[in-house]
């Protein structure tokens, strides 16, 4: 159902492509996140044009609202949005264990209180799986905890060993065979744990791995750290996915050190705050400084949005509060973690990806030694 073919290597960096149900995504690869069954301010059309064609959707919420049922009943996911893509969904773990003191964890599931509503709710492997076969995505994850980074080791490993019961049980009730079903491992920053967590779910048998438990708080030299060791070590023949992580220099890590699939919700989100990626580092369009800036958001940037508008007009719809700012922003930022990712699959063909790689991050710092 899910096949990965590697066309290139470079060092540990791979490209590489993602057959699933005769559509195929080239990799390594950029997931906008549509939380929501949306990415934020985008309508489809403008998705297709900044990603391609696979996005990640919430378990979680869209279980809250509409309800798993409304979006079965709709027709799936791809109906009940009008996607004619790839969906991945993830399991619904990050956002309840996020809840913090709202929740307590069994080895049935975690008990929590409604966000919103305050309601009394379990979520259990079977369940997160019946939810995800029931939204009908193309890819879906196994139930995990993510316990913080700096957990203690005893904690990370009692965590870790009820993952691995929580994986084997919700692959037990995975329904359909249409959907390819993804194991995550856990561990933090300890390597033993991490390894133990990546043998245990290959010999399950899953159709794809990710990783969890980074981008969680802790500094980016520890992230790099555990990605570098555990990334090489993930089977080669199945796609290598590391979760919730998606500023440029990270994507470029995560490549260097072999991982095919990324998502983030940060593009979208800092657009939302009037933050633009450029070749040079990020700006904040809203700053008095581009007041009457006639420039495009980013010289270098091929996208409609550079081509027609200057960081003038893109202030002022900000500052007026108008929301034609942020979805300009967005399907910029989109574009530009797009273009990126194209970027690092051709110096992987060509065996020029360090330099890539350095050159890349020579110019995007350029803004931060400005006096």
């Amino acid at each position: 159902m899910l096949k990965l073919t590697i066309q290139a290597t470079d060092g540990h960096a791979r490209r590489g492509e993602i057959h699933v149900k005769n559509q195929t995504v080239p990799t390594p690869v950029f997931m906008p996140v549509g939380t929501q069954a949306t990415v934020k301010t985008l309508d489809v059309e403008e998705v297709a044009a900044v990603s391609e064609g696979l996005i990640l959707s919430n378990t979680y919420h869209l279980w809250l609202q509409p309800g798993e049922a409304i979006v079965k009943a709709q027709g799936g996911l791809h109906q009940f949005m009008q996607w004619p893509g790839l969906v991945l969904t993830d399991s619904g773990g990050y956002q309840v264990f996020s809840l913090k003191n709202a929740r307590k964890i069994y080895e049935e599931g975690v008990h929590f209180k409604h966000h919103k509503s305050g309601e009394q709710l379990v979520l259990t492997p079977e369940k997160s799986i019946q939810i995800q076969n029931d939204l009908g995505a193309d890819i879906i994850m196994s139930f995990d905890e993510c316990p913080p980074f700096d957990a203690p080791y005893e904690y990370h490993k009692e965590s870790l060993e009820r993952t691995l019961r929580w994986a084997k049980r919700g692959k037990a009730a995975h329904q359909r065979a249409d959907q390819a079903l993804f194991g995550i491992i856990q561990g933090g920053p300890h390597m033993d744990l991490r390894r133990h967590s990546l043998n245990a779910l290959v010999a399950m048998d899953f159709d794809g791995y990710a990783i969890g438990g980074l981008s969680v708080g802790e500094s980016r030299a520890d992230m790099y750290e555990a990605l570098y060791q555990i990334a090489p070590e993930m089977p080669a023949d199945k796609p290598r996915y590391l979760m919730g992580v998606g500023t440029p220099e990270d994507l470029l890590a995560g490549v260097e050190a072999g991982i095919d699939m990324f998502d983030c919700v940060n593009p979208t989100r800092i657009a939302r705050h009037g933050v633009a990626y450029t070749h040079l580092g990020p700006i904040t369009i809203k700053n008095k400084t581009f007041e009457n800036d006639s420039d495009p958001l980013d010289e270098a940037c091929a996208c409609p949005v550079c081509a027609k508008y200057s960081r003038s007009y893109i202030r002022h719809l900000y500052k007026a509060g108008e929301t034609l700012g942020a979805r300009l922003v967005s399907y910029h930022n989109l574009f530009f973690l797009k273009t990126l990712m194209q970027g690092m699959r051709d110096a992987i063909q060509e065996g020029t990806f360090k330099a890539f790689k350095s050159d890349f991050l020579k110019t995007y710092e350029t803004l931060k030694k400005t006096p």
